[in-house]
């Protein structure tokens, strides 16, 4: 299984709170993933030379930008290099904000998008609010998420795309993506590191995505082989979805 530009379910926020424990109504410390984020600092700008072609991802993106209106706040997930996500959305005139879990990748995305505010900030830490605390970034118009769910645990991933719900107006939209895996937290060599990644097959994806409030409006699958030896092809699942209800 690979990693996309969007690796990482956001980016290490010491001493932030995470998610309501998995509808419990309580706040757990954001989860400690440094290990994920010190392999893809280790990674770093080899990354994009080992996965050079994103054509789902683009295509999923331009789906996105022709239901937006001009100049919409728009949140990258996982934003890893700024390549080609932040960049797409931000030469399009829209205000991206992005989150990565990966120091060294967020100084990539900073020099290849200057015109997008990049944040060090774990996922489970995001915020609807705004305010001075890490992670209260408010309410966006949409998000992207392409391939960031994978590095979560399967039981986190619901409460996450509950609280990528939470960040999105009403009626926002978000471009999503998982590879098709039946996988929980599992180890995969990744270019020379080891990662822990998680996945569905695509039915019960499209059921978790639709109970955490997403209406899936379009969906798209791509067959992937990656510009590396030790990461196999795979199928790619591509949904993009609006904010249900209020």
């Amino acid at each position: 299984m690979s990693t996309r530009s969007s690796r990482g379910g956001g980016t290490v926020s010491h001493g932030s709170e995470g998610y309501e424990t998995y509808g419990s109504g309580r706040r757990t410390p954001a989860p400690d993933r440094t290990g994920q984020a010190e392999a893809f600092d280790a990674i770093g700008a080899r990354y994009d030379d080992a996965f050079p072609h994103k054509e789902g991802q683009l295509a999923a993106v331009d789906t996105l930008l022709a239901g937006l209106a001009p100049g919409s706040r728009i949140l990258e997930v996982g934003c890893g290099t700024g390549v080609p996500t932040s960049r797409q959305l931000a030469d399009a005139g829209h205000s991206v904000v992005g989150v990565d879990l990966s120091a060294g990748m967020l100084e990539l995305a900073r020099k290849n998008v200057p015109k997008a505010d990049f944040h060090q900030l774990d996922l489970a830490s995001l915020r609807p609010e705004r305010g001075q605390e890490a992670g209260e970034l408010g309410e966006f118009d949409a998000a992207t998420c392409f391939f960031t769910l994978l590095m979560l645990p399967r039981p986190e991933i619901p409460a996450a795309l509950r609280l990528l719900r939470s960040m999105l107006r009403p009626g926002g939209l978000l471009a999503l993506s998982m590879v098709e895996a039946d996988l929980d937290d599992a180890e995969i060599p990744f270019l020379g590191h080891t990662i822990r990644v998680s996945g569905f097959l695509r039915d019960e994806l499209r059921q978790v995505v639709r109970d955490a409030g997403l209406e899936i409006t379009g969906e798209h699958t791509y067959a992937y082989a990656p510009a590396s030896t030790d990461v196999p092809p795979e199928h790619q699942l591509f949904f993009n979805c609006r904010r249900a209800g209020k």
